[in-house]
C-alpha cells in the first residue's frame, strides 16, 4: 500500500529546503537588527483561545480534536492569540514595549489552491505595550524592509480604522461588525443594501462610499473634510511624517478595513504582483486583543507575512557552497575518514558509504556535480599530501590537508 502526504500539505525536497531557510535566515537577521526577539508556541492550544478570539464560526475552519484528557484543542491556525495568551501567561512583568517576532507553521481546514495550503508558513511580529506613533511607524517599516530584504516589490497601503468608526458611531455594534466585514470584502452592493435595510441617513451613505473609495498618497484633507480633524487623524498623521523619515513607499487606502473588530486603528496591507488574485503578503494594524485573555488593557501593534506565498515570488537563491568528495580505496579508507573529519570543519564534504571502487566513487562525484574531489591514495599519503581535483575544469595538483582548506575553503 502506498501512502500519499495529506491533502493541502508539501514535501519539501532539499533544493526547496534550502531556497526556503536561507530566505528565512535573511529575514531573521532583519528582525534581529531591529531589536526583536524571537519565540516559539505551541503547535496546538486549547479551542476557545481561538474562538474567545474570531467566534465559534471559526471551528469549521480548524483541526480540532479532544485529546485524551476530555479537552478540546485544536491546531493553531494563526499566531497572534497564541502570542497573546503568552504575554498573559508570561510576559507581563517584562518591561515595554516587548518587541517580539515568530517562524512558524499553522494550519487550517480549508479548500486548498493556488498559493493557499492546510499547512502553511507565517512570519510576523508583535509589539505590546506601545499605541503610540513611533510603535506604529517602526511596525510599518520593519514589515516594508522585511520584504525588501526578500526581493519583494510590494504595493503598501495604509489606512486608519477610527476614521470608519467615527462615521459609524450612531449605530449598533453588530452593524458596525457587518459593515466592516462588507468594506474589507469590497462588497459595495451589499454594503449598500445592509445600508438600505437598517435605514441610514444618505448623508451616511454618502459620507462612507466616498471614504473608503479614497486612494493615494495626499487624500488627508479630504479626509478630514468627511470626519473633521479627529485626535486619531492627528496620530495618524504623525505616523505617516515618521514613515516618510524611514523612506517608507505607501499610499493611504480608508477602504482597509482587515475585516477583524479587534482592529483599533492604523491598519496597513502589502501586495505584491505574481500571485494572480490573492496578491496580499503582509497585513497588519494596531489592535486590543490582550484584555480578552485576562491581560490588562494593552496596546499592540502587529503584523503577518504569508511566507509561502512570498516564496512563490522571491528571487532570492542561497549562495553557492562548495561542495567535496573523498575517493579512497579500501586499503586508505580509513584515513580518507579522518580527513573528512578534518575538513567538515570547513566545508561540506561526502565520504563513499556504498563500497564502491575507486573509478564508481569518482563517478558518483561527477553525478552530484561535486566541485572537488580530494584522492586519498597510498602514495599521496606517503608524501604527506592529497590530490584535489578541480572537477570543473579537470586540473588536479597535490597538496597538504592545510593547503586544500586553504584553496578551498578560503573561497
Amino acid at each position: 500500500m502506498t501512502v500519499n502526504r495529506p491533502r493541502g500539505t508539501r514535501d519539501f525536497l532539499p533544493a526547496d529546503t534550502a531556497r526556503r531557510r536561507y530566505v528565512e535566515s535573511v529575514m531573521r537577521n532583519v528582525v534581529r537588527n531591529w531589536g526583536y526577539s524571537e519565540i516559539i508556541t505551541p503547535t496546538f492550544e486549547h479551542l476557545d483561545l481561538f474562538t474567545l478570539k474570531s467566534g465559534e464560526g471559526i471551528i469549521g475552519e480548524l483541526y480540532n480534536f479532544t485529546d485524551k484528557g476530555g479537552r478540546e484543542m485544536t491546531l493553531r491556525p494563526e499566531l497572534t492569540a497564541p502570542v497573546m495568551r503568552m504575554y498573559v501567561n508570561e510576559l507581563q512583568p517584562f518591561p515595554k514595549p516587548l518587541k517580539l517576532f515568530y517562524f512558524e507553521n499553522c494550519f487550517r481546514y480549508e479548500r486548498p489552491q493556488k498559493g493557499r495550503f492546510r499547512e502553511f508558513w507565517q512570519f510576523g511580529v508583535e509589539l505590546i505595550g506601545s499605541g503610540k506613533s513611533d510603535s506604529d511607524a517602526e511596525v510599518i517599516a520593519l514589515a516594508d524592509a522585511l520584504l525588501k530584504a526578500a526581493g519583494i516589490q510590494g504595493n503598501m497601503k495604509l489606512g486608519n480604522l477610527a476614521v470608519i468608526r467615527t462615521l459609524l458611531k450612531g449605530l449598533e455594534p453588530e452593524i458596525v461588525s457587518k459593515v466592516m466585514r462588507l468594506v474589507d470584502k469590497k462588497e459595495y452592493a451589499g454594503l449598500e443594501a445592509l445600508l438600505d435595510e437598517i435605514g441610514a441617513e444618505e448623508q451616511l451613505k454618502s459620507d462612507l462610499f466616498r471614504l473608503i473609495k479614497l486612494e493615494g498618497r495626499y487624500i488627508l484633507p479630504e479626509v478630514k473634510g468627511i470626519v473633521g480633524n479627529i485626535p486619531e487623524l492627528v496620530s495618524f498623521e504623525k505616523t505617516l511624517k515618521l514613515l516618510d523619515a524611514y523612506g517608507v513607499d505607501y499610499s493611504l487606502d480608508f477602504g482597509i478595513a482587515r475585516g477583524l473588530d479587534y482592529y483599533t486603528g492604523m491598519v496597513f496591507e502589502v501586495y505584491a504582483e505574481g500571485l494572480g488574485a490573492q496578491k496580499q503578503v503582509c497585513g497588519g494594524g494596531s489592535y486590543q486583543l490582550i484584555q480578552l485573555f485576562g491581560g490588562g488593557d494593552v496596546p499592540s501593534t502587529g503584523f503577518g507575512i504569508g511566507f509561502d506565498r512570498i516564496m512563490e515570488i522571491c528571487p532570492l537563491v542561497p549562495p553557492a557552497q562548495k561542495s567535496l568528495v573523498l575517493v579512497s580505496k579500501p586499503e586508505t579508507h580509513l584515513e580518507a575518514v579522518k580527513v573528512a573529519t578534518e575538513l567538515r570543519n570547513y566545508l561540506p564534504v561526502q565520504i563513499d558509504l556504498m563500497e564502491r571502487n575507486f573509478k564508481a566513487q569518482l563517478s558518483y562525484a561527477n553525478t552530484i556535480n561535486a566541485d572537488y574531489v580530494v584522492i586519498v591514495g597510498e602514495k599521496e599519503l606517503e608524501a604527506g599530501k592529497l590530490t584535489l581535483r578541480d572537477m570543473v575544469s579537470g586540473e588536479q595538483e597535490l597538496l597538504t590537508l592545510e593547503g586544500i582548506i586553504g584553496k578551498v575553503a578560503g573561497q
